[in-house]
């Protein structure tokens, strides 16, 4: 099942089940579909949705859109003055966890945000399957994250 926003085009989840198929946004978008996730497209074109209270972006980089990130911004603000505490958290994080990558994001009004990605290169291509693993990773580890982040004090809700 398609997100509506790609209903109109050709199914990417049809064919041969294990035949490498290169990265594309209708991709990523029927596989979340297909586990009845809710995700649309944001003004840039990349595909978002949200978990709790965290957003989640399906992102395609790369030269080709090669490479997949998945990059959970999670809901708690905090002020400036938590920087050092919340980089202390992030480099314990990413020395006790594999994913996903944790990091400090600061935004332009002064208030600070944990955010975690998952960046997977599919260069080669990726079955249906292995995106459907390499999407519940991300956003299992993402709201992991997100529920650590959520317990820190001096949190705002989002």
């Amino acid at each position: 099942m398609a997100s509506p926003a790609f209903a109109d085009r050709p199914d990417p989840l049809a064919g041969h089940p294990q035949a490498l198929r290169p990265l594309t946004a209708d991709l990523v978008a029927a596989v979340l579909g297909n586990r009845g996730y809710d995700v649309v497209a944001d003004d840039d074109g990349d595909l978002v949705g949200r978990w709790d209270d965290s957003l989640i972006w399906f992102l395609r980089q790369g030269t080709l859109g090669e490479l997949l990130q998945v990059r959970t911004l999670t809901a708690p603000t905090f002020g400036i003055e938590h920087v050092p505490p919340l980089y202390a958290f992030c480099n314990s994080w990413n020395h006790d966890q594999l994913w996903p990558k944790a990091f400090v994001h600061v935004d332009d009004d002064g208030r600070a945000r944990v955010c975690g990605e998952v960046i997977t290169d599919l260069e080669r291509g990726v079955t249906p399957h292995q995106l459907d693993q390499l999407l519940d990773c991300g956003i299992t580890a993402g709201c992991q994250l997100a529920a650590a982040v959520g317990l820190l004090p001096g949190g705002t809700p989002g």
